[in-house]
């Protein structure tokens, strides 16, 4: 099993997880998250509440909230700093990755800051 010492989850993250679990129908659950590669911004994320740990996840306590994580994603969010943002053009998750590489889309770009994605709130259903 790998060592989760390396993700860090904001304290505004947190409260939108534990949000997310308490209004659920698996209230004693937790906050599944999994996270893949995802063109420039770097992630691509999906999340649901689930009962229980599925076969293979890895269970992270978070000041006692429960977030499950699939092998893939574990691997993916060593290092990263898993955030919540709720501004005018985005709210969600957001996950800050000080080790990524710039986006090189552009090499007339200056350097943009460290890799960063979001899920909207829109896009958020029940599995």
């Amino acid at each position: 099993m790998a060592s989760l010492t390396q993700l860090t989850v904001t304290a505004a993250a947190e409260k939108f997880m534990r949000r997310m679990v308490r209004f659920s129908e698996h209230p004693a659950g937790g906050f599944r998250l999994t996270v893949t590669p995802g063109g420039c911004s770097g992630y691509a994320s999906e999340f649901s509440v689930e009962a229980a740990p599925r076969q293979g996840d890895s269970e992270l306590a978070v000041n006692g909230l429960r977030v499950f994580l699939p092998a893939e994603s574990r691997l993916m969010l060593d290092g990263v700093t898993v955030d919540f943002a709720d501004t005018p053009t985005q709210s969600g998750l957001t996950f800050v990755n000080p080790n990524a590489a710039a986006c090189g889309c552009s090499t007339s770009d200056a350097a943009k800051p460290p890799a960063q994605a979001a899920v909207s709130l829109s896009s958020i259903r029940r599995l």
